[in-house]
Formats: structure tokens, C-alpha cells, sequence
């Protein structure tokens, strides 16, 4: 349940279960993301003795944007940079209490995020620096995430990949981490476990990762190749919006484009007449995932669709 509107601050209390109790929570965003961080803290020193499996989903920096008072004003960018240090410093209190705790070499610690900036709350929204578009398109500045895997002593220090991955093959690698047996119906994820730990010669997991909007299969990448379908995108109209008041979208389309992300991280010069042979590969790598998962755009119905909630018997 979300407020009315994003400036509007009247959050309602909703239950919430803490193990055995029944909990209000907190209505005002300001205190929001330290509630995250105590609620995370207690967690960690009440099961320090067990194996345990922490998510922690910060709903900031989506508005409405809301900085506790030790936070507030601090940064030099505005209540969006106030924000992002809050998280900073959550992040810092949780690292803190794994060590204190006598758990800092043995617990992997996956940091990142879902989507991309909403460009049309401007300063509310961040940035995606180089990236075309953001939030609610199958640009990269809509999916392409920073991701920071943490475990001293296994994976290395300050190491950098260019591997592609998606957090659909989280799942299948931690599985293998704990050595948990996978269910019987088909996952999309794969292992990245030698991608996380850092193998000079890691490779993706998978052959292509597509991109989905609204059951429309809109992109598809594979390697530093990425071909966006013919499709219906939305970008900002205008000047983006200020401290919490969104700006317009109107309604763009992208031609069938091929983009070596490579060389062109910004999505900007369609070479698929240069590279057809590339062009046809990756669209019978987008046929095969119709046939599985669908395709509104083309009215395919996957025969790997299943209604939610349910799985094979």
C-alpha cells in the first residue's frame, strides 16, 4: 500500500509479523530506512548462531524520498543525496554487526538493486549517467544494475566483471551455495557462482537474457549484443520534475535496433545492417524463448506459462 500521491507523507500503519509478534509499523518515511536497519541488526544478533538468509529491500530512493534527522540536509545534492547516504550508512551498520557478531568471513552479502532511475522525478530520481532511458524501458537505463557481492576470504577484494547476469540466477546459485536441492519445475536462473567468485575465465551462465515488458518480449542479449524488437517506449516529455513532482511521459517507439553494448553503452547507433548474421542469431534465440514464456506483441502463448502461484504437477 502506497500513499496517495509521492509528496503526500501520511503513511498508514500496517501489521507487521516479528517472529512470534505482531508489530505496527512506523508511518513516517523519514524513519523509514533506519527501521530497515534496526529491524536488520536485531535479526542478525538473534540468530548469530544459525545459519540464516537476511533480505533487506530498502524501498528508498523510490519516492516518496524521506532522510532520519542524523541524515537530513547533510549532502550536498538535495533529500535524493540525503537519502543515498542513509542507505550508505545502513549498509556500513549491517557489515558492522555481521563482524561484531563473528560472521563477517562467513556470510555472502549481494547488494543491488531492481530498475533504474525515474527519470521524471528528476532530482528525486538519480541519475543513469550514460545510459538511454530509465526506469519502465528495456533500455539500460532501465535494467542495467550496479551489483557488489561481498564474502572476505572467498570472493576477492576490489575484482570488476563485465559478465552479464540478471538476479533470476541468484536463486540456483545460492541454492548450490547451501547445497539445496532445486525443484523439479524449470527455473530461468542458472549458477553464476564462478562469475561471483571471480574466475579469471568465467563466463554467463546463460546463452541470451530477455527483456519483458508487460508480457511483450521487447529485447534480447547475448554476449555484448543486445537487439531491441520494434516496440512502444516511454520517454520524458520536457524538462524533468522537482522535489517530488513529476514531469510527463510521452510515447517513442524503437525500430528493430542491434547495439554492441561494448562499444556503445548508450544504446545510440543501430548496426544490425552491419551485423545480419548477428541480427538473425539473436532473433531465433528471441523465437525459442516465445516459445516458452509467450509474446504478447506477436500473440504467442508460451507453452511454458503456467497461472501464477501454481507449478507443474
Amino acid at each position: 500500500m502506497w500513499p496517495r500521491h509521492p509528496t503526500d507523507r501520511s503513511y498508514p500503519e500496517l501489521p507487521l509479523i516479528d517472529g512470534d509478534k505482531v508489530v505496527r509499523t512506523n508511518p513516517d518515511m523519514d524513519t523509514l530506512t533506519a527501521g530497515y536497519t534496526e529491524r536488520a541488526v536485531a535479526f542478525i544478533r538473534r540468530n548469530k548462531d544459525r545459519p540464516f538468509f537476511l533480505y533487506v529491500p530498502h524501498s528508498m530512493p523510490h519516492v516518496p524520498l524521506g532522510a532520519s534527522a542524523p541524515y537530513r540536509g547533510q549532502s550536498k545534492v538535495g533529500l535524493y543525496g540525503d537519502v543515498i547516504e542513509e542507505i550508505d550508512g545502513s549498509v556500513g551498520q549491517i557489515l558492522a554487526t555481521l563482524k561484531e557478531s563473528g560472521l563477517d568471513e562467513s556470510t555472502l552479502v549481494i547488494f543491488t538493486s531492481d530498475n533504474g532511475p525515474w527519470l521524471s522525478y528528476g532530482n528525486h530520481a538519480g541519475s543513469a549517467g550514460p545510459l538511454r532511458e530509465g526506469k519502465g524501458t528495456s533500455f539500460e537505463g532501465g535494467v542495467r544494475e550496479p551489483f557488489v557481492a561481498r564474502w572476505p576470504g572467498t570472493i576477492p577484494a576490489g575484482r570488476v566483471s563485465a559478465v552479464p547476469l540478471m538476479t533470476i540466477d541468484l536463486f540456483p546459485t545460492l541454492a548450490k551455495l547451501i547445497g539445496a536441492e532445486l525443484p523439479m519445475h524449470p527455473i530461468d536462473g542458472r549458477d553464476a557462482w564462478p562469475v561471483l567468485r571471480g574466475d579469471p575465465d568465467a563466463r554467463s551462465p546463460q546463452e541470451a537474457y530477455y527483456f519483458y515488458w508487460d508480457r511483450e518480449l521487447q529485447a534480447v542479449r547475448s554476449g555484448s549484443w543486445k537487439l531491441h524488437f520494434a516496440h512502444p517506449y516511454r520517454s520524458l516529455t520536457g524538462a524533468p520534475g522537482r522535489d517530488g513532482q513529476p514531469s510527463g511521459y510521452s510515447t517513442a517507439r524503437t525500430e528493430l535496433a542491434l547495439f554492441d553494448l561494448e562499444a556503445d553503452v548508450g544504446e545510440k547507433i543501430n548496426v544490425a545492417a552491419q551485423h545480419p548474421a548477428v541480427v538473425e542469431r539473436l532473433k531465433a534465440l528471441a523465437e525459442k524463448a516465445r516459445m516458452e514464456l509467450g509474446d504478447s506483441a506477436t500473440r504467442q502463448q508460451g507453452r511454458g506459462v503456467r497461472p501464477p502461484g501454481t507449478i507443474p504437477p
